[in-house]
């Protein structure tokens, strides 16, 4: 398999970032780590190997990158508003950085799908919203989409709303709505085993973002796996398994 590392100098953060590129040709997949994890988890923890079939015959490409999260939504000495904040120095990194490296890898201006577990599926869900012109598909795995959950504290403002899609997908409405109806495509997937309910929020999370999809609309399918699916690495390897070919 053909495997690749880079280092991208993220102007808004001072810093490089690892991506990680798995793959010769096929569907770009922007892949996001679990909580401050970094690029090179994906193949470590078994992800990339559970998929390795696609990426070895040209079906899709694997850009998995580095998370931000030391600095923003895992700081919990910052009140809410600041790491939403911070945060957009990573979206910054992403859209402005990655995203025309991924386009100029794959030779013009592809769809990409997003995907990733736990704090990854909330990028990766969080990134479509906001982008669905560039990420029409996010693959989300184990997700937790209420940031104001994850031990927030202080005043929320701009930055805290639109890095929330509990908040902010409850009050789409009008021609962004109606476009986004047309455009954007989600698949939650979440298991009913150990540590998905505590200390995650995984499942309500999941259970009530469905809810608001089906309320909004938007084009939604949610997979429901059993007690015997932890919010753990095996389980996501099986789901990544069994969804992504279908998208590639």
């Amino acid at each position: 398999m053909r495997r690749e590392e880079h280092e991208v100098w993220a102007p808004s953060l001072g810093a490089a970032g690892t991506v990680m590129v798995y793959g010769h040709w096929g569907r770009p997949v922007l892949v996001f780590p679990t909580e401050q994890g970094r690029a090179w988890d994906y193949e470590d923890y078994g992800m990339v190997g559970a998929v390795a079939d696609l990426v070895e015959t040209g079906r899709l490409k694997l850009y998995c990158v580095d998370a931000f999260d030391g600095a923003s939504w895992s700081n919990r000495a910052l009140p809410l508003e600041e790491r939403a904040a911070r945060h957009g120095a990573y979206e910054a990194w992403i859209l402005d950085e990655v995203v025309p490296r991924v386009h100029a890898d794959c030779g013009g201006p592809l769809d990409i799908i997003t995907t990733g577990c736990s704090l990854g599926a909330f990028h990766a869900l969080n990134f479509a919203f906001k982008r669905a012109d560039l990420f029409p598909l996010a693959l989300c795995l184990s997700g937790n989409y209420d940031p104001s959950s994850w031990h927030g504290w202080g005043e929320r403002g701009s930055a805290a709303y639109f890095n929330n899609p509990t908040d902010y997908v409850g009050h789409l409405g009008g021609d962004h709505l109606a476009w986004l109806q047309s455009r954007l495509s989600v698949l939650l997937v979440v298991g009913r085993g150990a540590w998905e309910v505590h200390p995650t929020g995984a499942l309500p999370s999941t259970e009530h973002m469905a809810r608001l999809l089906a309320e909004k609309g938007i084009r939604y399918e949610i997979d429901m796996w059993g007690e015997d699916s932890p919010h753990d690495w095996p389980s996501w390897a099986a789901q990544l398994r069994k969804h992504l070919p279908r998208f590639c």
